[in-house]
C-alpha cells in the first residue's frame, strides 16, 4: 500500500503542472495574467483536494493488486 506522504507527494508534483498549464489557458482565454491566475489556483486547489482523497481510496481497494 502506498503511504499518505507519497501519495500528498504525487498530487502536489501533478497539481504544480496543472497550475502551470491552466494559467496559460486562463491568460489565453482571459486575456487577463491576473483572472487567468485566479482560475488557475481555485482549479488547483478543487484537484489537489479531490486527487488526494481519490488516490487514498484507491489505495485501500485490494481488488487488481497481484501479491
Amino acid at each position: 500500500m502506498e503511504t499518505r506522504r507519497r501519495s500528498v507527494v504525487k498530487a502536489l508534483v501533478w497539481n504544480a503542472m496543472g497550475l502551470a498549464m491552466m494559467t496559460l489557458v486562463g491568460l489565453i482565454a482571459t486575456g487577463s495574467a491576473a483572472l487567468g491566475g485566479m482560475v488557475a489556483l481555485v482549479n488547483t486547489a478543487i484537484g489537489l483536494t479531490m486527487y488526494v482523497i481519490y488516490e487514498r481510496v484507491w489505495a485501500g481497494i485490494s481488488w487488481g493488486r497481484n501479491g
